[in-house]
């Protein structure tokens, strides 16, 4: 680890300010300096966190493009879609990790929502409020300076633009009296007691809220193993278990990389034989013939080809990465095609026949 840097009270799946999370984000050496890779650190990582009894902790690689996701893998939310409430939520969840965690290969998924989370529940009781003379309006901005936070101007100091930030000190927001002794001004002036005319009460909610699509989900990132499955076979794998464990409902929606794998991985099907058949239309017209245009395409699949089977010796996947290299290849193979197509219709006007034509444009491009 060459740099390290921490964030405490914030989400990192939803980057929202939660008072019990935290982040730390890890800088690694450079891969000639550190003996084991970025996934092999984090799995060890994992290993020596898992047995942390006071919380929850886990270490994410970055997503494979940078915004699509906080972390790689498949994402997702868990959608209430009939209103069955945060508590029946929170059981689904729990039951699709499990099952997830017992399925070979995708492991166990990790969430940020809880339903049960201890909150505080402030009513207003307006009658006191207004016999009191204190306006609504100056009750709710004391909470908020007092127990989030406000902004009140910058100040110039080392060259650098600070910002004034007001806040009660933790000490005195501590606890339910803490925040009941709590003071705010009146219409005559005089500072009057929160507790007075604020009943404040301890109760629990979920956190965080979320809604996804207009429901109220819950999110869910997990990874598979590259040994197992593909990131393809994973996402069918869960799509699969949702229709098993999720109740009438509740359904799953991919969100972040995985939203556009499932709605633009079959594009590929599509886009590959329309890029083919622009390809042979343009030479068509550039050789004024329908048959040489022929002798470049058919590199095509020979060359896809190829690289599927590289890719299979290895060990791969055909994602996104892959498929790009593929349009790659096919445009460098149809430029050597072009090349020796184009030497060998010269040759043919000068004279020659098309077996020798063919093999002199083969010698001088592949020289």
């Amino acid at each position: 680890v060459e740099s390290e840097v921490a964030f405490p009270g914030l989400n990192p799946l939803q980057f929202t300010n939660t008072p019990n999370n935290g982040v730390v984000f890890f800088t690694l050496k450079p891969f000639d300096q550190r003996k084991n890779s970025a996934a092999a650190i984090t799995a060890e990582l994992n290993q020596k966190i898992s047995g942390i009894q006071e919380g929850f902790a886990f270490a994410l690689m970055p997503p494979p493009i940078q915004g699509l996701g906080n972390g790689s893998g498949w994402s997702l939310f868990i959608e209430d879609r009939t209103n069955l409430g945060y508590g029946a939520l929170q059981t689904a969840v729990q039951s699709f990790q499990g099952a997830a965690s017992q399925t070979p290969g995708l492991g166990f998924p990790i969430s940020s929502y809880q339903a049960n989370v201890p909150q505080l529940d402030a009513e207003v009781d307006r009658v006191k409020a207004k016999a009191q003379g204190v306006p609504l309006t100056e009750l709710f901005d004391t909470l908020q300076t007092y127990l989030g936070s406000a902004y009140v101007n910058d100040f110039n100091m080392f060259g650098r633009t600070w910002q004034v930030i007001a806040q009660a000190d933790g000490q005195f927001r501590d606890n339910v009296e803490d925040i009941a002794n709590l003071r705010t001004r009146n219409a005559n002036g005089e500072m009057v007691p929160i507790g007075s005319m604020v009943d404040i009460k301890r109760t629990y909610g979920p956190d965080p809220v979320i809604r996804f699509n207009g429901y109220p989900a819950a999110d869910l990132l997990g990874e598979a193993d590259p040994r197992v499955m593909s990131s393809g076979e994973a996402m069918a794998k869960v799509t699969e278990l949702a229709g098993q464990v999720l109740p009438p409902g509740m359904a799953i929606d991919w969100s972040d990389l995985s939203y556009q794998q499932a709605t633009q991985g079959k594009a590929a099907l599509v886009v590959f034989p329309l890029a083919v058949l622009l390809a042979f239309l343009v030479l068509a017209a550039l050789y004024e013939s329908w048959t040489l245009p022929l002798a470049v395409i058919l590199i095509v699949p020979m060359t896809l080809l190829s690289a599927l089977l590289g890719v299979w010796a290895t060990g791969g996947d055909n994602n996104v990465f892959v498929q790009v290299g593929l349009v790659v290849l096919m445009g460098l193979a149809c430029k050597n095609a072009i090349l020796i197509v184009e030497f060998a219709r010269e040759l043919e006007l000068q004279g020659k026949g098309i077996v020798e034509a063919a093999l002199e444009a083969c010698r001088l491009r592949l020289r």
